[in-house]
């Protein structure tokens, strides 16, 4: 069977926001049930950041996203959920499924019942979760001590922070931590590392239930420079800043881009390059490639 190697996990757990993220759900829906996306909820820009501006909700984008580059294609639903006003009128801008979530929210006890909702409407398998039901935002600290308020500034910081916060901080959806105490498998990125990455690891009882994990942790590093204080820094830079943080060291291997397959120490090269986009992955290659990592760690296990 194709991709066997991770087809003899029952708990795959992915984490990060929601290009990089639902490219690796999309990647991996194959899984089924088996498979949980675990998404940051801090965006602050775009159609999210008015409706976060307005309505004081957790960021819905991401979510959107995820659910559908997991939806199949095409469907009514699909075209219904990513469909994007247009024009001069107060709605412009606004994506549908942003406004959909929001109202289903509105009708539901919890963010995540909304998110199911739409689940079951697209008849996607794949569990969706927001890292927090509660409305936050990242906030970066200087190397001068100022503090700076939002993912889009924290992005447009010239020199990477010294720490990394949320504010208000809340609490971590309950289903979040129990998918990744059952996880097997775990996957970070790839996104932006600040503001994708980062903000559900800054959730003390889910770093917590990182740390904890039994869990191989596979880190799959971005195929292009991202746009952001970090950017200049190297793949370990990054690791080791983000184990500072976290004050703990949860990254066991390292997926990165290569034209052809080879390995250093704990980080694997596969060719992972879309052909229609540079900075996009590979659906199959990407699949393919994690299959091979975890078929290496069964074989000298």
């Amino acid at each position: 069977m194709k991709h066997n190697a991770l087809n003899r996990f029952n708990h795959v757990v992915a984490i990060g926001g929601g290009h990089g993220l639902g490219r690796v759900l999309s990647s991996l829906s194959f899984l089924g049930d088996r498979l949980t996306g675990i998404v940051a909820t801090t965006d602050n820009g775009g159609s999210t950041g008015r409706l976060r501006a307005s309505q004081d909700c957790i960021a819905w984008g991401d979510l959107r996203n995820c659910l559908s580059q997991l939806a199949e294609r095409p469907s009514m639903g699909t075209l219904l959920f990513e469909y994007r006003f247009s024009g001069d009128i107060e709605l412009a801008g606004h994506n549908l499924g942003n406004l959909i979530l929001l109202a289903l929210d509105e009708l539901c006890v919890r963010p995540l019942e909304a998110v199911n909702l739409i689940r079951r409407l697209l008849k996607i398998e794949t569990r969706v979760i927001p890292m927090s039901e509660q409305p936050t935002h990242l906030v970066a600290i200087e190397a001068s001590g100022n503090r700076v308020l939002g993912e889009l500034n924290v992005d447009n910081m010239t020199d990477r922070p010294t720490a990394l916060s949320l504010e208000p901080q809340v609490t971590v959806t309950a289903e979040a931590c129990e998918a990744v105490k059952e996880a097997e498998l775990i996957i970070l990125g790839p996104g932006s590392f600040l503001t994708s990455i980062m903000p559900p690891l800054l959730l003390p009882e889910f770093s917590h239930a990182l740390a904890q994990s039994k869990a191989e942790i596979i880190l799959i590093d971005n195929l292009t420079e991202e746009p952001s204080p970090i950017s200049h820094c190297s793949l370990n830079d990054k690791l080791d800043w983000c184990h500072q943080i976290l004050g703990v060291k949860i990254v066991d291997k390292v997926l990165c881009h290569a034209d052809m397959p080879f390995q250093q120490q704990d980080t694997y090269f596969y060719p992972l390059r879309s052909k229609h986009h540079i900075a996009l992955h590979d659906r199959l290659a990407l699949a393919d490639a994690l299959s091979n990592m975890v078929s290496l760690k069964a074989m000298t296990a």
